[in-house]
């Protein structure tokens, strides 16, 4: 839906969903107020000193809201936080372009929320949506929600200064821009020089330092060959520390008054109990403390005798 508005040329509410004809001649200088629908919006509170510094987080504000795109970031400062912005300048370029509007012809592009938050009803956008007033935020909504909608007025509306600038990436670059960017990557690439100079020097220090700890503990030449012997090592201790635990639990047993933990076995894989003077019905009562802490083991009864295997 488009309206106008002579003071400071037209005013155009530019929405991808009107159906709504143009009568617009080139040369015409016109202001564009953009619909909610090209744009993604947060409200957000935030402590920062400056605007500028708040701009900088877009990108990272707006990361997981946004679909694959290229996009541009603004925002400014509301009565109780900010308001932040994500756009693609492409898509309103291409809208504009379909619409027949120059880019040259235009004044201005404003958004929705700084032009509209003023409004206290739902007023028609198109021709199957409303644009509403929700938590301060200028939204869309559909226009069966509600009945005798009123088409926004834009003859008297007075644009606010929040504006944005539309990057277009297909203008050719002129020679003093050019010199400019020489300049400026000469400087980057002298900086890198010097910056890799520091990092060969740092590097020389940590590969002395290196030497002199290999040889202070005898280490091997290679780190593959220290990680080997880390691993193997590792492996070690975690075998040891599990056989001192299982010793642990065999030794803190409840027996009954009849039976007695005759020996202990153990090889490089496995330990193995030998309980003598154990009934039947004792049996699982005894290795309550590997069901209870899930250890794997094996038991096996015979002649009063419960042997306990467990796997290292």
């Amino acid at each position: 839906m488009f309206s106008r508005f002579k003071q400071r040329g037209r005013v155009v509410l530019l929405d991808p969903q009107s159906s709504e004809r143009l009568e617009y001649s080139k040369g015409q200088k016109i202001s564009i107020i953009l619909s909610p629908s090209l744009y993604w919006i947060k409200k957000i509170a935030i402590s920062v000193k400056y605007l500028r510094e708040l701009k900088k987080l877009l990108p990272s504000i707006f990361e997981e809201s946004l679909p694959e795109g290229n996009y541009s970031y603004e925002a400014y400062k509301s009565q109780d936080g900010y308001f932040a912005f994500a756009y693609e300048d492409r898509k309103i370029i291409e809208l504009l372009k379909s619409k027949g509007i120059e880019l040259s012809d235009v004044l201005s592009i404003h958004f929705a929320q700084s032009e509209f938050s003023h409004l206290q009803e739902p007023h028609l956008l198109n021709e199957k949506q409303a644009l509403t007033i929700e938590d301060g935020v200028v939204i869309l909504t559909p226009k069966d929600w509600y009945e005798n909608l009123e088409p926004i007025n834009l003859d008297n509306i007075q644009l606010s200064n929040h504006t944005i600038t539309l990057q277009q990436f297909s203008h050719i670059v002129d020679n003093k821009s050019l010199y400019k960017i020489g300049y400026l990557l000469l400087f980057l690439a002298l900086i890198l020089i010097v910056e890799l100079f520091i990092a060969k020097g740092k590097l020389a220090t940590v590969e002395q330092a290196k030497a002199s700890v290999f040889k202070e503990y005898k280490l091997k030449s290679t780190m593959m060959q220290n990680r080997a012997i880390l691993q193997k090592y590792e492996k070690i201790d975690t075998k040891q520390r599990a056989l001192r635990e299982y010793i642990s639990y065999f030794l803190k047993m409840k027996l009954p008054k009849e039976a007695s933990l005759t020996r202990l076995e153990y090889n490089s894989k496995t330990l193995i109990a030998y309980i003598r003077g154990v009934s039947k019905q004792k049996e699982k009562q005894l290795l309550q403390a590997f069901i209870k802490n899930k250890v794997a083991y094996k038991a096996t009864y015979k002649d009063k005798e419960l042997r306990v295997e467990v796997k290292l």
